[in-house]
């Protein structure tokens, strides 16, 4: 059985591989999206109440697919929603002449 001694250098080398490797690691991820969200997750995206959630799922605004008595939504298709409804900013809105003296 052979002994090996670690010294200090050793350990700082392994310290900074160990970092770099964990640095591209971290950086090279992309962000990655669920497929399908829960009504809880939902909720949270959007910031709203559970009874606004049934009121969309009811009058067809979201689409929604249930499994047992679990509810999945979409996210793509929580995207086109939030998409199909953006409303553009209008430039005639906020006119700053009345700022001027």
């Amino acid at each position: 059985m052979a002994i090996e001694v670690i010294t200090r250098e050793d350990l700082n080398e392994f310290r900074t591989l160990l970092l770099s490797d964990l640095n591209i690691m971290l950086n090279s991820k992309q962000p990655q999206h669920k497929k399908w969200l829960k009504s809880i997750e939902v909720r949270k995206l959007l910031n709203i109440s559970s009874g606004t959630l049934q009121n969309l799922r009811v009058n067809g605004t979201i689409t929604y697919t249930k499994i047992g008595g679990i509810l999945f939504y979409s996210n793509s298709d929580l995207e086109k929603l939030l998409e199909s409804n953006k409303v553009e900013a209008s430039p005639n809105l906020f006119n700053p002449k009345w700022l001027v003296r």
